[in-house]
């Protein structure tokens, strides 16, 4: 057996059918326990959040203001997942994996809400005086010092997944997606060669991941305060770009938006009638896509973002817990939502799809090309997913570090620093296969411990909850 196949193995038991019913069940359990706050809270949650984004916030040394903790957290979940992600869950799910995305996403946003609420409770500042916190400090803190052997198998399983999942696929899609660009303007990326190792390395591709690496190691070494200045720009900024390109193909295609909803719908239950034939997707198939890569896009239950909304200035656990919620309404319910739109509505005007075969951002290009022009398309979505990618890449910098300094003190986050950066260069270069789906199956597996102490100290979550709501000065 050839190790490849081994993780693949893995991965299939870390991302399969148990590990959904446990996300999603957890989902479901703490939304129970807090009221279904994302549903009878909705007005205030949008006040506290949309409703203060423009509202200029200081934070001090060693912190960052409660909208950039959730712009850093929004660039690690808002990244190709919402692109590749969501084509790939509709070509192997059909149009229905786009119910079970929005049902998993409504229930995701309380476990996302009880992961941030946790992470503010718990934290604790480091020797330079910064804020840390996230599972492996609410497992210490909250369960208990005898837990603290699940702490660092959390952290070890999410500096593992962060080189993989946050940094070498990312910038091997950047790279790729880039030079994709380069070709269809007359460019010829593959002209320029060198072997290392046996392995052809375009040239392109290393220069591509030469400059985002510089790029990084300037945000990344200036800590936690320069990493949530830049996301609380990039962010808003790319999502507005690829939005209002997505609604001017959806607009070109509103006459079908109709029968697309009407597709969804039918096809969440019955795929084979939405699709008006037997392509050989059922039920099953349908609701393991929409619910797999809704909670891949979202993050909710992993454990990652609570790492950077640990770092806000924000006193009040519920007030920052509410940004949770805010956080996957944007990436799940509105992002993946316009993405799924986009590509059903280039479906409805004639792009081909293969149902049942995997696939990425290139239906989204062909969706975009139908209406806005073969080199602009393609441009748009290069950009697109280069801006997803290189915020997705700082983020997840802040978790693996912040997960190697958990098991190694200070030094041991500056040492992954390093090799986070160099992991760029070789991410660019490399074909991932192995990578991938190495990091794919630790991204899995982080879960668990995180959802062992969401569950053990949901009553925690509630108390802190009710204490919020029952005192109106909090509300401010």
């Amino acid at each position: 057996m050839t190790l490849l196949k081994f993780f693949e193995i893995l991965d299939n038991i870390a991302w399969g059918p148990w590990m959904l019913v446990l996300l999603v069940g957890t989902g479901i359990y703490l939304s129970s326990k807090v009221g279904f706050i994302q549903f009878s809270k909705f007005g205030h949650i949008m006040k506290q959040t949309a409703g203060r984004i423009f509202r200029k916030e200081k934070a001090a040394h060693g912190e960052v203001t409660p909208f950039q903790a959730v712009t850093t957290a929004l660039a690690a979940t808002v990244g190709t997942g919402n692109i590749a992600g969501v084509t790939g869950a509709i070509a192997l799910g059909g149009p229905g994996a786009v119910f079970w995305m929005w049902l998993s996403a409504l229930f995701g946003m309380a476990t996302k809400y009880s992961e941030v609420v946790l992470a503010i409770h718990y934290r604790e500042r480091n020797p330079k005086g910064e804020y840390v916190g996230g599972p492996m400090y609410y497992i210490k803190n909250g369960l208990g010092k005898n837990w603290t052997w699940l702490a660092m198998i959390f952290s070890l399983l999410a500096a593992i997944a962060a080189i993989g999942t946050g940094n070498m696929t990312q910038i091997n899609t950047i790279a790729t997606s880039v030079n994709a660009t380069i070709d269809a303007f007359g460019g010829d990326t593959g002209a320029a060669v060198i072997t290392v190792m046996g392995q052809t390395i375009s040239v392109s591709s290393l220069a591509i991941g030469l400059l985002v690496a510089v790029v990084v190691a300037m945000v990344l070494f200036g800590g936690i305060k320069r990493i949530g200045a830049v996301t609380a720009r990039l962010v808003p900024m790319m999502a507005l770009v690829y939005v209002l390109c997505s609604v001017v193909v959806i607009v070109s295609n509103w006459s079908s938006i109709g029968h697309i909803f009407g597709m969804i719908f039918r096809g969440a239950f019955s795929p084979e009638a939405a699709l008006g034939g037997a392509f050989g997707i059922g039920i099953m198939t349908t609701i393991q896509k929409g619910v797999g890569r809704g909670i891949f896009s979202n993050e909710a239950g992993l454990g990652s973002a609570p790492m950077a909304h640990a770092a806000s200035s924000e006193k009040d656990p519920v007030k920052q817990g509410l940004y949770g919620i805010f956080e996957v309404f944007m990436d799940t319910i509105v992002i993946c939502t316009i993405t799924a739109l986009t590509l059903l509505c280039g479906v409805e005007s004639g792009v081909d799809i293969t149902w049942g075969q995997n696939a990425g951002a290139e239906l989204i290009i062909a969706s975009f090309s139908s209406v806005l022009g073969a080199r602009l398309g393609s441009a748009i979505v290069a950009v697109a997913i280069s801006m997803f990618a290189l915020s997705t890449i700082l983020s997840w910098s802040l978790y693996g570090s912040r997960s190697f300094e958990f098991l190694f003190g200070h030094k041991g986050g500056t040492l992954y620093q390093i090799i986070y950066v160099f992991c760029i260069v070789l991410g660019a270069a490399m074909k991932l296969d192995l990578v991938w789906t190495i990091a794919d199956t630790f991204n899995g597996f982080m879960a668990v411990p995180n959802l062992v102490a969401l569950l053990g100290l949901s009553g925690v979550v509630v108390r802190l909850t009710k204490e919020y709501f029952a005192n109106p000065e909090l509300h401010r």
